[in-house]
């Protein structure tokens, strides 16, 4: 028990010494700790640092300032790309406004909607996409580890979207997998798949491409189509417990010749979902587990490093895709209306030229366009302008059609295509008045060119933009159209006018019996 007792003392008398060298030790240091000493040790370090002689610190340092300055930089790229899908999104509101044709006004509304909540979604979204029978249910059911789907070997048994959830380890968001139905399969019902397919790859953060072997040139144009909008892609080779390894290895070099250009030969990847069941003899089929293990890899490395990146790339890759289906809409019904108010100055202008004809001198001032015409055009693109600027507008577009001989040409053009056909009365009026017509339209045309380039003439000027306007209307096509609206609004009303049938010759009464 002594002894006990004795061990026990020496023990917390070591505790004690050696607690009061630390103490001391620590003293020492604090009252040594001044700032020129601390000056003194940073450059020391430095140095050594600097001439690498301590090459695992300056690694270290380095490290972990290069992970925090790519950390700052991500968070600044996705604070700003999401900054400007937001501000995307505003402007197709404004978009949505200006837009009449109400059905299209809420397609539109309804799909910025869509855009809008994925801005706060949880998701990465990664979509499966090939052709029929490439065994894309399958490589899913691998990867969740549980049977979903249907599989089956003729192509399309896929009909429509399904979707399904998946999470990876160590990664905070889960994974929305869709499986899309088959592409390049015949038929209508085919085709309607294919493009229900596409419109979801176009949502994707990420794509798993799924082939079986080498790809057909429809299937490159639809891949290298789908990267060009922006998509990150894996192909994913499947199937490869049917082939030997140095088939394997042909098919991935014949792969990456053919898309070396849109995917990295490391984004190539080789599964095998569903491996064929092995026959043994007495006993039940073996049935060896799919190897994927490559891809999940692949996935897990890309979703950890890229995940957020692609996520905001997508959004904002879909809110520029919305607000250029907007300015399509916007253009196209700004386009019909200018095409009207052109339509109803041309034949205002003719009515006009009928009641007061011109000589053909005089015809540039009615072929330039009056003011009031180039007032409602530029409001219909939303620009204001002023009676003075309209006026100045429609003479400049007037001198361009005197000084290039387009007045002339035009009424030799009508003249040439009507005079045969018209009574000698009314010939030179008619042939004025429509001249004057057509080249309203051509004027009206170029004005519409210019509002639509934002009151721009482009690179060629005026004289480029009329003169094309000039020869698109002198197409056959177009001329004949025109020409048919001629004599329905002007030629037929004036001619019955001018010559209105004589009444019925009145017969004798007929006699009873005769």
């Amino acid at each position: 028990m002594k002894i006990y007792n004795s061990k026990k003392i020496l023990f917390y008398i070591f505790i004690i010494f050696f607690g009061l060298i630390f103490v001391g030790l620590v003293g020492a240091i604090i009252r040594l700790i001044n700032i020129p000493a601390v000056l003194i040790t940073v450059l020391l370090i430095g140095g050594l640092v600097y001439s690498k002689k301590i090459d695992w610190l300056q690694n270290f340092l380095q490290s972990i300032f290069k992970t925090k300055g790519k950390k700052k930089l991500l968070d600044f790229s996705l604070t700003t790309k999401k900054e400007a899908a937001d501000k995307s999104l505003k402007s197709i509101d404004q978009l949505i406004k200006l837009i009449n044709d109400k059905v299209k006004a809420k397609a539109l509304k309804d799909e910025k909607d869509r855009v809008s909540l994925e801005l706060d979604r949880g998701d990465i979204i990664l979509v499966v996409f090939g052709i029929g029978s490439s065994g894309k249910t399958s490589l899913i059911r691998a990867l969740l580890k549980r049977i979903v789907g249907k599989v089956s070997p003729e192509m399309g048994s896929t009909r429509g979207k399904e979707t399904f959830r998946l999470k990876l380890k160590g990664l905070q968001r889960g994974i929305r997998i869709i499986d899309t139905p088959g592409i390049l399969e015949a038929g209508k019902a085919g085709r309607e798949r294919e493009k229900s397919a596409l419109i979801e790859a176009r949502k994707a953060d990420l794509m798993l491409v799924v082939i079986e072997g080498d790809l057909r040139s429809e299937e490159i144009r639809t891949i290298m189509s789908l990267s060009k909008l922006g998509k990150r892609l894996l192909l994913v080779l499947n199937k490869i417990d049917l082939r030997g390894e140095n088939e394997e290895r042909r098919l991935i070099e014949i792969l990456n010749s053919r898309c070396n250009d849109f995917i990295e030969p490391k984004d190539i990847i080789c599964t095998s979902a569903s491996p064929q069941s092995i026959a043994i003899p007495g006993k039940k089929p073996f049935q060896p587990d799919p190897e994927i293990n490559n891809l999940i890899r692949r996935l897990a490395k890309i979703l950890h490093e890229e995940g957020e990146e692609l996520i905001a790339d997508n959004i904002l890759l879909q809110c520029s895709n919305l607000g250029k289906e907007g300015k399509k809409l916007l253009v196209k019904q700004r386009s019909q209306s200018a095409k009207k108010c052109v339509d109803k100055y041309g034949w205002l202008s003719s009515g006009a030229l009928m009641l007061t004809p011109l000589p053909v001198i005089d015809m540039i001032a009615a072929a330039a366009v009056n003011a009031q015409m180039v007032i409602e055009i530029a409001k219909i693109y939303g620009v204001e302008i002023t009676k003075e600027r309209a006026k100045n507008l429609a003479i400049s577009v007037g001198k361009t059609l005197a000084t290039m001989g387009l007045v002339q040409g035009g009424v030799s053009l009508i003249s040439s295509t009507l005079s045969l056909s018209l009574p000698t009365l009314v010939v030179s009026k008619v042939i004025q008045a429509i001249s004057v017509s057509w080249l309203t339209r051509i004027s009206g045309a170029s004005f519409i060119t210019y509002f639509q380039q934002d009151q721009d003439w482009g690179d060629g000027g005026i004289q480029e933009v009329v003169e094309y306007h000039y020869n698109l209307n002198k197409r056959d096509e177009y001329f004949k159209s025109f020409i048919r609206k001629a004599y329905e609004r002007v030629i037929d009303p004036l001619v019955e006018k001018k010559f209105k049938k004589l009444p019925p010759r009145a017969w004798p009464p007929r006699e009873e019996g005769s």
